[in-house]
């Protein structure tokens, strides 16, 4: 059956009388206020996090702490920990709970803070020359580990300083490499590696901020935390404060083809070689978390070299005598963030499962799976004694933060719904369906109702196609890609987790390598087959498919290989944002090569055909669907020339066709006017050519 958002009786009550008159709005997606990074003291009675709030009209945005009783129940709602202006991210509580540490760049740059739990006045922990990249607490609280951008041939933070300072009233702007990355995701690199440092903290009120530290990673040719996305998930204090364990692929000239990370346990004293934990696995090792004795490390290890899709496993370390152990080895899911109990005899993992993201405990020594929260994407948690604290979101709904019980018995919301947010708005009801695709294989798929649904009536549908390709569009809630700013036009929405989708175990993951064309393809088209059959309120006949990164290659695959025995086309319009145009140039000119390497079947020169295989680039001839094209300046996974090739062949073959540049956006259209104009461009296409 259909779903629709619910409101705890008591919230209902408090909100005014409005009659939901309209649906889901671009310009309600990018102002709407996010929280994120649910935190709890080391009693469990008080839940910090963080929310962050846009001024669209000045394009700007402040992220502020906030804290919540919840001892107190209902009575006293959540209160503002840190003053208004400031922009401060990664909240931790101290070892007492009496303190809350975070980072802000109120002073210019990014260094470390302190303001009490109870309330007052943030203080000034640290001032380095440079920027905090990310932090960790000691378990004693005394210390920090933490990562800042250096040239290797710097003694102290001030060279590098001095030395980008030169760069920029430079004269010269000429750059000599000589090995990749030459540039990785949105960034040219300058030679500068993330490393760990350790500092004291300063004590006592009267002491001034730390501004010089202890280096412990500079022996290894590699950035902790990881780039371009890697945190402070990266590294971990062993429990006595003696060591941190840190995951770091040192690769040199091959780091752009190699997935190989290493957890390197790094003394925090100085005067210690780095010692390799995870030597003998040639792939990805990460998210090192020990226990609390400090005898086991948890991590999660991939099995196979150079690809990024593989499942973690997860690992159970025995640092006495460095023996290891896969914990449940027979769950074919992949667990992401990772929290053990207080004793070690339990994991609360993260994993997607069949279009959710679902919340797990899992049994150490027995291997045990039991799903403990699900019904939508658990996008972080934590836990201190028997509270759990979890921040959930849907298709219907940004992140939630609840509370609860170690059981999770009983979820107790403590931040409003996108629905309680946003009283006036409508969301469209959603479905997930099953039909058997490429080999007959069980493949899921969801479908959303337009806002303003009416029974028999038929809607144009937008058909969403995700990235990755090794990702999914289930039930989450996307700032990016999101179908109820479809479904808010008065579109039904249909997405299919084809071949190559995660969360259905990894025989699924690995189908799509090598066939990008092939088994994802056929999904595709028995999927839109199969959602007419069943959904009635699908007008067939004005549909457009859309499509970002894999998604975008999709949409210039379908362009010149999907049509009826007539030679009709499925859909009346594409749109293709930052998608593949040309497979083997972007073999070529993308940067993390391990991946086009291990899709295609090796390099471009060992393996032509099968770049060739399912190249766009080769169809063009046959292209013949009205499309629009959407590129960042900035994107150098899939780079500029793959969208302007799009768009010139496009208008070279004089197909009905538009642009939209960003010269300031990656992969991604992160700023919020940015974003409202990429989804009113796309809104404005598609009604041109189905309607609505």
């Amino acid at each position: 059956m259909l779903r629709t958002a619910l409101l705890p009786l008591c919230l209902l009550a408090a909100l005014p009388a409005v009659a939901a008159a309209r649906g889901l709005e671009a310009r309600d997606l990018a102002a709407l206020d996010r929280v994120s990074a649910p935190t709890l003291s080391p009693d469990g009675r008080v839940l910090l996090f963080a929310q962050r709030g846009v001024e669209f009209d000045a394009g700007t945005s402040s992220t502020a702490l906030y804290t919540r009783n919840l001892v107190t129940r209902d009575a006293a709602p959540p209160r503002q920990l840190t003053p208004a202006g400031w922009n401060v991210n990664s909240p931790t509580f101290s070892p007492d709970g009496a303190t809350v540490y975070f980072l802000s760049a109120k002073g210019g740059s990014q260094q470390l803070y302190a303001i009490p739990a109870a309330g007052g006045k943030p203080r000034q922990l640290t001032d380095f020359a440079l920027d905090v990249g990310s932090y960790r607490l000691s378990p004693d609280g005394s210390r920090i580990a933490f990562s800042a951008d250096t040239f290797a041939d710097c003694a102290d933070f001030a060279c590098t300083s001095k030395r980008l300072a030169d760069t920029k009233s430079s004269k010269v702007s000429g750059v000599v490499y000589d090995q990749l990355f030459v540039r990785h995701w949105d960034t040219w690199k300058d030679g500068r590696r993330s490393g760990l440092f350790v500092a004291e903290l300063p004590q006592g009120a009267k002491a001034r901020p730390v501004a010089t530290a202890l280096a412990i990673s500079s022996a290894l040719d590699g950035d902790i935390p990881s780039k371009p996305f890697g945190g402070s998930e990266d590294y971990a204090w062993s429990p006595d404060g003696r060591s941190v364990v840190a995951s770091v692929r040192v690769a040199g000239k091959q780091e752009p083809w190699s997935t190989n990370f290493d957890l390197y346990r790094l003394s925090t004293e100085g005067g210690t070689a780095p010692v390799n934990l995870t030597a003998d696995n040639p792939a990805w090792d990460a998210g090192p978390v020990f226990s609390a004795d400090g005898k086991t490390l948890f991590y999660r290890a991939m099995k196979r070299p150079g690809f990024e899709a593989d499942r973690y496993a997860l690992m159970a370390m025995d640092l006495a005598d460095g023996s290891r152990r896969e914990i449940a080895p027979k769950w074919d899911r992949s667990p992401s963030q990772v929290v053990p109990s207080a004793d070690g005899s339990t994991l609360y993992v993260a994993a997607q499962d069949t279009g959710e993201y679902p919340l797990f405990r899992i049994d150490v020594a027995s291997g045990e799976v039991v799903k403990l929260v699900g019904d939508g994407t658990v996008s972080a948690f934590d836990i201190a004694g028997d509270t759990l604290a979890l921040a959930r979101n849907s298709m219907q709904s940004g992140d939630v933060l609840y509370t609860t019980t170690l059981a999770a018995d009983n979820l107790r919301a403590i931040t409003p719904t996108a629905a309680e947010r946003l009283p006036g708005v409508s969301f469209g009801a959603f479905e997930q369906f099953s039909f058997k695709g490429a080999g007959n294989d069980t493949v899921h798929g969801y479908v959303v109702k337009p806002w303003n649904y009416e029974e028999g009536k038929s809607y144009p549908v937008a058909f969403l196609i995700h990235g990755g390709p090794q990702g999914s569009f289930g039930n989450g809630w996307s700032y990016r890609w999101n179908p109820q700013t479809y479904a808010g036009q008065g579109y039904a929405v249909v997405m299919i987790d084809f071949h190559g989708s995660t969360g259905y175990g990894q025989d699924f993951t690995d189908a799509i390598s090598g066939d990008w064309g092939g088994k994802p393809l056929v999904d595709l088209q028995k999927g839109w087959a199969a959602a007419q059959d069943r959904y009635d309120f699908l007008d067939g006949d004005r549909a457009c498919a859309l499509g970002a990164s894999y998604g975008g290659y999709m949409i210039n695959w379908i362009a010149g290989n999907w049509f009826d025995r007539q030679g009709n086309a499925p859909f009346k319009c594409l749109v293709n944002h930052d998608g593949v145009f040309d497979t083997r140039s972007m073999g070529y000119v993308t940067e993390e090569l391990w991946f086009t390497e291990w899709e295609n079947g090796g390099t471009p020169y060992d393996n032509p055909k099968g770049y060739e295989k399912f190249n766009p680039v080769n169809h063009v001839a046959k292209w013949k669907v009205p499309m629009l094209v959407v590129q960042g300046e900035k994107d150098y996974r899939v780079p500029v020339d793959q969208g302007l090739s799009t768009f010139t062949a496009l208008q070279r073959r004089g197909i009905d066709s538009q642009l939209l540049y960003f010269p300031d956006e990656n992969h991604w259209v992160l700023k919020p006017q940015n974003s409202v104009l990429w989804h009113d461009t796309v809104n404005a296409w598609l009604k041109k050519h189905i309607g609505q």
